[in-house]
């Protein structure tokens, strides 16, 4: 039967708008390009740049209609020509840029990675996207060393919560920050050792207790917003900040004396570029957390699952800010 003739349902962005814009609909069933898996989803998580797509707010835009959704997990039922690392049957995660919150989608074979024995279909599906964020920040941009304090904003979410724990793989002090107690308790059963509530209390004045005049080496940032400065302000000599992302809405206006007295860098966090240009060592990155994973260092939360057609409440949800981990649409 021509492949073509079948139908699978997808979640579609036909005009950019809010997350209830979204509408479910049956769409040609996809077949792979040269280079190219079939992948039969059966988990995609949501994740920030989600809510940014939708609303033509992100650097990727793609053509409308589309299907937004930028990581899935899932089997593979057929292969392009030329593919010779993964087969049929194969179940794999991928990084799929947009598409995944459908019944089927087709991946680069190198965006494709086998899940490893003993990891779920809700793991795997919300495991590289923020893992893979969270190692290419502190490992391959801020060079996190064994011994060094390692600040972590916004740290109950998918990449604050994986940056403590790849934190705690390299052997790092981990201080996590959160708005809520709650969070915060997340954050210590993650492996945080010391966590601050930045809502009650004054950022800077909580760092100086905790560490001291010396300062934090590195600083993970995915939120923006107003406490950006505040922690730079809070870096050791040669500290390095990193720039991942603002989930709070305001990209700081940093002013750029403070690098230069501080002797500290502020370092760009481009995963997806890293993916693009350096395919060699992104690929060699998955491997290392995948190992990590194996030995028990990383351990992957789902907060919240929700089906196909209800993928306007799980973008809703994340944007509130308010999920601990990683939330999930199951197909």
């Amino acid at each position: 039967m021509d492949r073509q003739v079948l139908r699978v349902k997808a979640v579609r962005c036909h005009a950019y708008g809010p997350p209830e814009s979204l509408v479910v609909e049956d769409v040609p069933s996809p077949t792979p390009e040269p280079g190219d898996v079939l992948v039969a989803v059966r988990g995609a998580s949501v994740n920030f740049p989600d809510l940014l797509i939708i609303e033509n707010k992100y650097q990727i835009k793609p053509p409308l209609p589309f299907s937004p959704g930028c990581e899935a997990a899932g089997v593979v039922t057929a292969v392009g020509d030329g593919v010779i690392n993964i087969a049929r049957g194969d179940r794999v995660m991928a990084i799929t840029g947009y598409g995944a919150f459908a019944e089927e989608i087709c991946v680069p074979a190198d965006r494709a990675f086998r899940i490893p024995d003993g990891m779920d279909d809700e793991i795997a599906a919300a495991f590289l996207f923020t893992y893979g964020t969270a190692h290419h920040a502190l490992c391959d941009r801020g060079c996190l060393q064994r011994g060094e304090t390692l600040l972590v904003l916004g740290a109950a979410g998918g990449v604050g919560s994986a940056a403590i724990e790849i934190g705690n793989a390299v052997g790092a002090r981990v201080i996590a920050c959160a708005s809520t107690d709650d969070k915060l308790a997340f954050c210590r059963a993650r492996g945080a050792s010391e966590t601050i509530n930045y809502a009650t209390a004054n950022l800077r004045d909580e760092i100086r207790r905790i560490v001291g005049e010396t300062g934090v080496d590195v600083v993970c940032d995915p939120v923006g917003g107003a406490h950006t400065e505040a922690a730079l302000r809070s870096t050791a000599w040669r500290g390095r900040v990193l720039v991942i992302g603002f989930t709070a809405g305001e990209i700081p206006k940093i002013p750029l004396n403070l690098p230069l007295l501080k002797g500290c860098s502020i370092i760009g966090v481009s995963w997806g570029g890293h993916m693009r240009r350096e395919p060699g060592a992104f690929s060699h990155g998955i491997d290392q957390l995948i190992q990590w994973y194996q030995e028990g260092l990383l351990r992957p939360h789902v907060d919240r699952t929700f089906p196909l057609e209800r993928v306007a409440d799980a973008l809703k949800l994340v944007a509130t800010r308010t999920v601990k981990g990683k939330v999930v649409i199951t197909i």
